[in-house]
């Protein structure tokens, strides 16, 4: 037996349907075998019905699986559909108090293990350079500058972890100069190496001892592929496997951003991209909303040969014995964490502000919409 038909599936983030398995999702996902699951708003209904949701995928799972979720804060908050929306990235840079940032970190990091979620997709390490940007960052940054960034993400971080949740630093190299949105459109990046160094990589070498692993992106960089100006950092070797883990040294878990995107879509084969991704040094590929294309993805990562898969597999084991054990849920918990969540937005933004939360009106990025 190859290690295609044994293990293939740990190299798949997957999304589910909807707020339960039904027999025929869960026959279909025991046979996959994802090495992990992306939770979303339509996987959200109430705090019980999220715990159980996470019990019966690991109850499916042959292999500990990780389970994940975008809560950031602010609009990037799916838990806010069953519990408070914690105060956004932006807002505790604004605020300048180290201290709401550390307890936002350990309040993200509580209420993420209580229902069995084992890793958060953040700290956002991108640099703003425009807060107002249409580049899907909007109050999601931590810092206008590299310094700023490494002292806020490393607080939230440093606290988040400390409190059983493992992170994902995002988006790896960075989308602050980015001027579209990668839900949509690929954008093109054109720092020279230098001035890249110098910027956008700087967080991630300072923190990259303490990130449990990082989230590849869509964006095209061309001082690393100016032989090819559409191809994303997320499918470039010059990127992920030259840069990140050869240059910068980086050996824990790197996952693509979501590859049923518009950044990809429009510019390679969905074939192109899983195995792209895989080639370019990534340890797992994305897809949040359609359970087929990841019965697919399956099937091309089997197509390809042993050694390129070897050192993804070796590094998702080596990963998933980092996996905190959920703790015991019951709602009493629940509310106490969520209540502390209130307390900690009235302090970042004060009683009024804390009052208006944040809008879906579908005219800020896709990533709040799914």
């Amino acid at each position: 037996m190859s290690i295609h038909d044994s293990r293939i599936g740990q190299l798949l983030l997957t999304g589910i349907p909807s707020t339960e398995l039904d027999s025929a999702t869960a026959a279909r996902l025991k046979k996959l075998q994802p090495g992990g699951f992306i939770l979303f708003s339509r996987n959200l209904e109430s705090p019980q019905q999220l715990r159980k949701l996470c019990d019966d995928l690991r109850d499916l799972s042959l292999v500990e699986p990780i389970i994940t979720i975008d809560q950031e804060g602010g609009r990037v908050s799916r838990l806010r559909y069953i519990g408070h929306e914690p105060p956004n990235a932006q807002q505790l840079r604004d605020k300048n108090d180290p201290a709401l940032i550390d307890r936002h970190g350990k309040l993200t990091g509580q209420i993420l293990r209580l229902f069995g979620i084992n890793l958060d997709l953040c700290p956002v390490l991108d640099i703003s350079y425009d807060d107002q940007a249409d580049n899907s960052l909007k109050g999601r940054t931590y810092g206008t500058d590299a310094q700023q960034v490494i002292t806020n993400a490393g607080i939230f971080n440093r606290a988040m972890r400390k409190a059983g949740t493992l992170s994902c630093a995002k988006h790896f190299p960075g989308y602050g100069p980015a001027e579209c949105d990668p839900h949509e459109f690929l954008p093109i990046i054109t720092k020279s190496k230098e001035q890249l160094l110098e910027t956008e990589l700087v967080p991630y070498t300072a923190l990259m001892p303490e990130l449990d692993s990082v989230m590849t992106c869509h964006a095209n960089y061309q001082a690393y592929d100016p032989e090819n100006e559409r191809l994303p950092a997320s499918l470039s070797h010059n990127i992920v496997q030259k840069l990140l883990r050869d240059q910068l040294g980086f050996d824990g878990l790197a996952i693509t951003d979501d590859l049923d995107m518009g950044a990809i879509l429009n510019e390679v084969t969905f074939e192109q991209a899983i195995q792209g991704a895989i080639k370019a040094g990534n340890d797992m590929v994305m897809i949040c909303h359609r359970l087929e294309m990841v019965e697919q993805a399956k099937i091309h990562l089997e197509a390809l040969p042993n050694p390129t898969v070897h050192d993804a597999l070796i590094r998702m084991e080596k990963f998933k014995k980092k996996l905190p054990k959920p703790d015991h849920f019951t709602l009493e918990k629940f509310k106490a964490i969520n209540e502390a969540i209130w307390q900690l937005r009235v302090d970042t933004l004060g009683e009024t502000l804390a009052s208006q939360l944040s809008v879906e009106d579908g005219k800020r990025s896709p990533v709040e919409l799914y």
